[in-house]
């Protein structure tokens, strides 16, 4: 089943956010307003622009999870090995957006934020093993309507901290009622293994609000390894079972039984 995180409702964005849109928003229809009901409309207006550009990202989320619930439907009917164990969603509060906007220098501006934040829109999959992560991701942008944007490949090349997972951003189609527009979300995939692992780090980091002790930090790379090493131990164990089993027919194997 497919977990959603809970989110915000997206058509009231909380005042205070649109207000700090609005003060270093360069908008010449608010500059120089002295009229109370005017900038009252104005700040609708943005409200409401605020909403379609948020559910534009949601909208994304689903057609991205209606393609991985397809895939796995057809796994769990008709073949032997279902490489997707878990998925979980997740869409950028307001609060969250002007918040990254702030760090990385982006005006606060929506064409500005479009342009700049590619994780306004999440989805994250964990599976068993990490040659599922690949493969995972290969049916995924191999269909015609997903386009590659960008790829992190931390496992061919894993962070410092020991973090390995596969990462990429990647455009979908979000048909609206008067046109279609193409948007971004951001695609992790990692093994439970290591999923556990990222858990377990984010709230250590969010504990000491980022200033972690060096003798915790060694412990987490440890750990990292140590899931790293359960990763390839099990990777062993499987292929050492399908060694042993009688071959299958060609259409219920996976490409690693190929």
């Amino acid at each position: 089943m497919i977990q959603q995180r809970p989110q915000q409702d997206v058509a009231r964005p909380e005042q205070a956010v649109l207000q700090r849109l609005i003060t270093h928003l360069d908008h010449p229809d608010f500059l120089g307003e002295d009229d109370d009901e005017t900038v009252a409309r104005r700040l609708k207006e943005l409200q409401r622009e605020f909403t379609r550009f948020r559910l534009r990202y949601k909208f994304a989320i689903d057609e991205l999870t209606t393609k991985i619930a397809i895939l796995r439907e057809e796994f769990e009917e008709t073949h032997d090995h279902n490489p997707i164990e878990h998925v979980r969603t997740r869409l950028k509060s307001p609060e969250s957006i002007f918040a990254k906007a702030a760090k990385i220098g982006c005006p606060p501006a929506i064409p500005d934020i479009q342009r700049s934040i590619h994780d306004i829109a999440g989805v994250r999959l964990t599976c068993a093993f990490e040659s599922d992560v690949y493969w995972i991701a290969d049916m995924l942008t191999s269909q015609s309507d997903v386009t590659v944007v960008e790829v992190e490949d931390y496992i061919a090349h894993p962070k410092p901290n020991g973090y390995r997972s596969l990462h990429l951003i990647v455009e979908v189609p979000v048909y609206l009622s008067d046109h279609t527009e193409q948007v971004e979300v951001e695609l992790q995939i990692r093994t439970i293994a290591m999923d556990f692992w990222a858990s377990v780090e984010h709230k250590i980091y969010y504990k000491y609000d980022g200033e972690v002790p060096p003798g915790l930090l060694d412990e987490l790379r440890v750990a990292a390894a140590t899931a790293h090493d359960l990763d390839a131990r099990m990777a062993r164990l499987r292929a050492q079972i399908h060694a042993q089993q009688p071959p299958r027919p060609p259409s219920l194997r996976s490409p690693q039984q190929a």
